[in-house]
Formats: structure tokens, sequence, C-alpha cells
């Protein structure tokens, strides 16, 4: 027993070498600039990818081989690099989001590319020469490099401490880690500064991708996103923009994972997200993160308020409206599901729209409260008989619940550090659906979900999802202009002000998160009906990824945002998938040509395009505006 107790330990600790070095660049890039680089992932991916190319071209010998890992690294940092300079460097100046919306483009992109490159098979390395062996402790047998790798964590992070405490160029980065602009003030040249963090964050991202080879860990194409995950949980855990604490977390979360796979099989994959939730909750800025100054200089401030669409745009939407529902019955059965499928979206995208846009709360994890009100369908379907209408009315209820505690812990947090803790839970949740496997399926899913009576044709049912969807969607849009929909914004934009004035806004935003999350449920539900089955990958990061996508392609200060963005994502989407194997190179490059072109969004653009025409002036907008403000009073 103790043999294996010492096995699982060094296991432990050799992955969290690994996880330190990919935390760690992801912690400095983030520390410095404040993007939440979700590319991290893909550098990492590239990092293995170039190592297995440059392995078998190199010699088979120590020189050859450590030589390929070295240059992976270089190589990868200085794609890093690149993508600052041609495309991040474009987009400081725009929300945070955007830069976010940015990286996920290059995701795509950079999958399609190694899928390209390299083909969809899984790519082994070598041994490394020397460290073939093992080392017997007892009858535990201990692989020679992975105490290699337990050696390459405090290396690292001592050199780092070196290279921070011991070099100019590292008190800059320390500097500009607690304030930027002051920085910047003092006359730092920031774009050299920020080209050089992305580097090096990269480049150590690319070591920790090279040195995952040799411990028979093939590169993947999914590599990215799994990786990602894991890096945003421990640089949460140790505090934004802290090595150090990147360091700790990785240990903590390398050993959990190690003996809690004896200990507790069963919630082996949420045991690390569910200490992220813990520390967040109790200790926001992480174990050893200090809060970090507001960036001030690069285009931050109140936001514009969400005005209603001018007269004319809204006849256009009617008659949107009214082709929706001449137009099905002409429509071939693919169409019709097409339609239907993103109606639901139209639908998710507004209640994430909701809280990121009057809310000001931005959701990694709202794909949760999606799955949970697809799952309480399901459940009540196939265990206890409940009727369609019954599953549709229990959809938002399951999912409001879990909004309801989620949003309790949430609201009490901001920013990133909001946005990281919804994907904790909605990590909690999906584990639970993955690994429950008596109550939801596993990976096998529910099946037997479909509509019943006189709306199980596609068409009937293409028309209860639009009148739904519809439906609630405008609900939304009254609760934006209501009195509740200003003081959310007013909590958005001064919370101290708003106290001030008697708001709670803490209370308000909590009903807003159970609002949003009951309307998701919603869609959850429409969606499992459709499908007639509910998997876990209905709440998997990359569903809340694509509802990121949706709301920011449209654009974040239009209420039409969601909708358009919706629409345009899902479209492009379905296209892409019939006309080329590398629709996601296509769609990653049309969202980074769309972020460039439109950082505020499709509708954004199209609003400021009105706008300059004239249209939003006049007496009729003088009087909408004093609407507004006597409302807001």
């Amino acid at each position: 027993m103790m043999e294996l107790l010492l096995v699982q330990g060094l296991n432990g600790l050799a992955s969290a070498a690994s996880l330190f070095l990919v935390a760690a660049g992801l912690s400095i890039i983030f520390g410095v600039t404040r993007i939440v680089n979700f590319a991290h992932g893909s550098l990492y991916m590239l990092g293995a990818y170039i190592a297995v190319t440059l392995f078998a071209v190199l010699p088979r010998d120590q020189l050859g081989f450590w030589g390929a890992v070295l240059l992976s690294a270089v190589a990868a940092g200085l794609l890093g690099a690149l993508l600052e300079r041609l495309v991040l460097r474009r987009l400081y100046g725009a929300p945070e989001l955007f830069q976010l919306l940015a990286t996920f483009g290059v995701v795509l992109i950079v999958q399609d590319a190694a899928l390209l490159i390299w083909g969809p098979q899984d790519l082994l390395g070598p041994r490394a020469p020397g460290l073939r062996g093992a080392v017997y402790v007892g009858e535990a047998r201990i692989p020679l490099y992975d105490l290699f790798l337990f050696a390459v964590g405090p290396v690292v992070l001592a050199l780092l401490w070196l290279l921070f405490n011991r070099t100019r160029w590292g008190t800059l980065v320390r500097a500009a880690t607690q304030d930027r602009e002051m920085v910047a003030a003092l006359g730092v040249n920031q774009r050299w500064l920020f080209t050089t963090v992305f580097f090096l964050g990269s480049l150590l991202a690319g070591l920790g991708g090279a040195l995952q080879l040799p411990r028979g860990q093939p590169a993947t194409l999914h590599m990215d996103l799994d990786v990602i995950t894991e890096a945003f949980a421990v640089v949460v855990i140790g505090g934004m923009g802290s090595v150090p604490g990147a360091f700790l977390a990785a240990l903590l979360i390398g050993m959990l994972q190690a003996y809690g796979i004896l200990v507790f099989p069963k919630i082996t994959l949420v045991l690390t997200f569910l200490v992220m939730a813990a520390v967040l909750v109790v200790r926001p800025h992480g174990l050893l993160g200090r809060p970090q100054g507001a960036a001030r200089a690069l285009g931050a401030g109140v936001e514009a308020v969400i005005r209603p669409a001018p007269p004319a745009l809204r006849r256009l939407g009617l008659a949107v409206l009214a082709l929706l529902l001449v137009l099905p019955p002409f429509l071939g059965s693919y169409a019709v599901s097409v339609l239907g499928e993103i109606a639901v979206f139209v639908l998710f995208a507004a209640s994430l729209h909701l809280m990121m846009g009057p809310g000001g709360m931005a959701s990694f994890g709202h794909a949760a409260y999606f799955g949970l009100g697809a799952y309480g369908v399901a459940l009540l379907v196939t265990n206890f008989g409940v009727p369609m209408l019954g599953g549709l009315v229990a959809a938002p209820v399951v999912a409001a619940i879990a909004g309801a505690v989620f949003g309790w812990f949430c609201v009490r947090l901001s920013g990133v550090y909001l946005a990281m803790l919804t994907l904790a839970f909605a990590q909690i949740a999906w584990s639970g659906a993955f690994q429950w496997v008596e109550l939801t399926g596993g990976d096998n899913g529910i099946l037997g979900v479909w509509p019943e009576g006189f709306l199980a044709g596609p068409l009937p049912f293409l028309y209860l999802t639009l009148a739904v969807s519809i439906g609630v969607t405008l609900l939304l849009r009254r609760v934006i202009y209501a009195p509740f929909g200003y003081a959310l914004r007013a909590g958005r934009d001064s919370p101290l002000r708003a106290e001030a004035i008697g708001i709670g806004v803490r209370g308000v935003q909590w009903r807003a998160f159970i609002l949003a999350a009951a309307a998701a449920g919603v869609a959850g539900g429409l969606f499992a009906y459709g499908k007639g089955s509910v998997f876990p990958t209905y709440m998997q990061i990359s569903r809340s990824v694509d509802g990121l996508m949706m709301v920011l392609l449209g654009g974040v200060q239009t209420v039409s945002g969601p909708i358009v963005g919706a629409v345009v994502f899902r479209g492009l989407e379905e296209q892409l998938l019939r006309l080329t194997d590398y629709w996601r190179a296509v769609l990653g490059a049309a969202i980074l040509l769309l972020v460039l072109a439109f950082p505020q969004g499709i509708a954004g653009a199209a609003q400021a395009w009105w706008q300059r025409r004239g249209a939003g002036t006049g007496p009729a907008a003088a009087g909408t505006e004093r609407g507004e403000a006597e409302r807001a009073a």
C-alpha cells in the first residue's frame, strides 16, 4: 500500500510540473495584459506537435532530443508573440471579452491547421534518452522521467523568480501587473513589454507540451481545450498574475488528482473545480494573489445605455417575424430542423446577454443551465412519464434553482473572478452528468425524449419552438427596459452610487442570474425535445463559449445583438460544416475578421452606422432619451 501511495504521489508531482509550466505562462500573460487567453492551450498543443516533428528529424541522442524540446518551446513563444502583434495588439482598446473572442477564433484556426499538417491521428513521441529506466523503492517502480519532471517545476520557478526580481525587465513586468497604465505614463514601451510577455508565456506553454510526450501522452487535436480548463483553474486558485501561486496551486491539483482517484474515484473530474469554487468563495483573489489595478486608459469606462431600436428597425423585425411564420411550410425537413436549432440558440444567447449586457456579469459557464434544463426534461419524461408541457415547465424551474444556488456565490465577485466561478460551477455540473451514470447514463446519455401528440411532427414542433423562443426573448427584452433593467445597469456602471440611492445591487444581480438561468433552461428543454436525447456535452465548456461568441459577435450593448450573433454564428457553422472539412479554420477567420472590423459587434456596428446617417437624431430620439432618463430617475 505504501508503494502505491508513493507512486501516485510522484505521478501527481510530475503532472503538477507540466501543469505549472502552462499555468505560469497563462498567469504572466493575464497579469500584465489582462487578456483571458483561450489560445494559450493551442500553443501548448503546438509545442507538442512541433516536438513530434523535430524528434523525427533530429538525431536520436541527448543533444537532438533536448534540442527538439527547446526549439519547440521557442517556436511556440515566437508564435505567441506573432499572435500578440498581428491580432491582439489591434484590440487592446476593445473590451476584454472581445479579446477573448479573438483568441477563441485563433483556437479554431490552429485546430484545423494542426489537422492539415499532422493529420487526425494521435502522435506519440520518443522516450527521453538517459531517462528511460526506473528506480525501485521497495516493489514500487518509479520512472526516472517522472523524477526529472518533478525537478523541472522548482527549477523553472526559481529561474522565473530570478528573472522577475533581478532584472529590469522583470521589474517592469511586476509593475505592469499592478498598474500597467502608470508604467506607460513613466515612458515604458508597452507594446514591446506586451510582446515579450507573450513570448515568455507562450514559450512556457510550448515547453509544457513538448515535455508531456516522453511520458507516453500523445499529441492530439483536443489537448488544447483539455489543458486550458485545468490551467485556468490553477491560475485562479493560485491568484491571477502570481507565479508562486500557480506553482502552489499546480501542486495542490496534481496531488488531488493523484490521490483523489484512490479515495474518491466517483468525483475525480470534479475535485479540481470544487477546490477552485471553494477558493474563489473564501479568498476571491486566490491563495497568493492580490487585487489588481483597474485598466483606466484603454477604453474603460461607463458603457452606453441600451436604447430601443428606431421605428424603421422595429418594422424590419416584425417583417422577419412574419416571414418566420409563413416560410417554414415551404422548407425541407433539414432546413426546418436547422431553423429550430437557431431559434433555440437565439434564446440561449439572449439569456446570457441579460447577464453580460445590462448586468455586466460575464459567464464562462452558462451552458450549465442549458444542460440542466435539458436533463430536467429528460429525467422527468423517461422516469416518470411526465407529458411534454410538464417537461417544458420543469426545465426553467430546474435551471432557476441551480442559478439561485450558483448565483448566490457568483454575485459576490466581479470581473474575471466572477466569470471563473461560473466556469467552476459549470464544470461541477458537467462532471456530475458525466460520472453519475446511474442517473444520467454518463456518456451514453438519455434517449427517447421526443415531442408527443400533434407536436411530434417537425413543422408543428418548429412552430412551438419559435413561439416559445421568441416569446421568452421578448420577455427578456421587456425586462431590460423595465425599472429592474435600469437598476441592473446602475449596479453595473456605478455600484457604490446605486447602493447609495437604495438599490440592493447584489440582490438585483442575483435575481438577474436566476432569470437568465431559467431562460437558458427553457432553451435546453426545447433542444432536448428537438434532438430526442440529452448528453453531458450539452454542459461542456465549448457550449458556454458558443454562447459567448454569439453575444459578442452580435454586440453586448444592443438588445438585438444576441439575436444577430446567434443567427450569424450558427448559420456560419452550419454552412461551413457542409462545405469543408476545415470549417473551424474558416469560422475562426470569420470571427477574427468580424472582431477586427466590428469590435462593437455586428448589431453595434449597424447601430452606429444608423446613427451616423442621422436616423437616431431629431425630436423622436430626443423624446426617447428624455423618457429613458425619466424612467431611470
